[in-house]
């Protein structure tokens, strides 16, 4: 890992890419409209088979803040996530799927609420959208803070709207996982008593996918339980007793 000379005030965003053609320009849009201008934005295309590429490119010329990195081969969202890191320069790094949106204060606010409070994660409430990009839950309320234990019985934090400061958490990198990195992620930096700070505003629109709220969620529930026995060391009982909680917190949040 790299020694910690990042660029102040910089935000570095960070957006693996796979078979987005859909949603990138979009995507890319909501950040050239961020109200924060300090902004570089790190793509890691993970052997895209669609016009993602095409896309992306297509902005290269006249948006010198674009960092474009294509994988040799395809290897997941973590490893796309992790090549960014190591090629980000920015002493913030902000993470934004392919498919979602930012509203247009959301960085400034963040970096704003962050260097007033003196805190290193901070992490925003968001919006679901469907595939059309209609609203179809207007607000996902989340908590002023949260710590370690919070966040083993509820995966409150949407990986679009968190923002971390690597000066004061240090250089970092997703857990080698196909799925579940994320919440893997903000576990093992909450671990050592770090503490998360939420804006409960919708900043971030996050789109849902025609399955989400099936298979997926199935998906989900298993690695929440994999992530806190295996990653974590937690023991089956406490495990469980998280998984359960998590489980309802997730039905709380996608149908009240």
């Amino acid at each position: 890992m790299k020694e910690l000379e990042y660029v102040d005030d910089l935000v570095s965003v960070i957006i693996p890419v796979f078979n987005a053609e859909k949603y990138i320009d979009r995507t890319l849009q909501s950040i050239f409209f961020q109200s924060y201008k300090k902004i570089e934005i790190v793509i890691i295309d993970d052997c895209s088979t669609d016009h993602s590429a095409k896309i992306i490119k297509n902005y290269l010329p006249n948006h010198s803040e674009i960092i474009y990195h294509l994988q040799e081969k395809n290897m997941g969202a973590a490893v796309a996530r992790n090549t960014a890191l190591e090629l980000a320069s920015g002493r913030y790094v902000a993470f934004l799927d392919s498919d979602d949106i930012w509203k247009q204060d959301k960085t400034k606010r963040q970096i704003c609420m962050m260097q007033e409070m003196k805190t290193s994660f901070s992490y925003t409430a968001i919006e679901m959208i469907d595939e059309t990009g209609n609203i179809i839950k207007s607000k996902r309320n989340v908590r002023e803070k949260i710590d370690y234990n919070i966040l083993l019985h509820n995966t409150m934090i949407a990986t679009s709207s968190v923002v971390i400061d690597r000066k004061k958490l240090g250089d970092f990198r997703m857990p080698l996982r196909r799925s579940g990195q994320d919440y893997a992620t903000w576990l093992k930096l909450l671990r050592d008593g770090t503490v998360a700070y939420g804006i409960n505003d919708a900043l971030v629109q996050y789109r849902v996918s025609s399955n989400s709220l099936s298979s997926n969620k199935l998906k989900s529930i298993q690695q929440v339980w994999e992530i806190q026995t295996k990653d974590e060391g937690i023991g089956y009982f406490f495990a469980g007793v998280h998984t359960i909680c998590f489980i309802i917190n997730a039905l709380l949040k996608y149908f009240f």
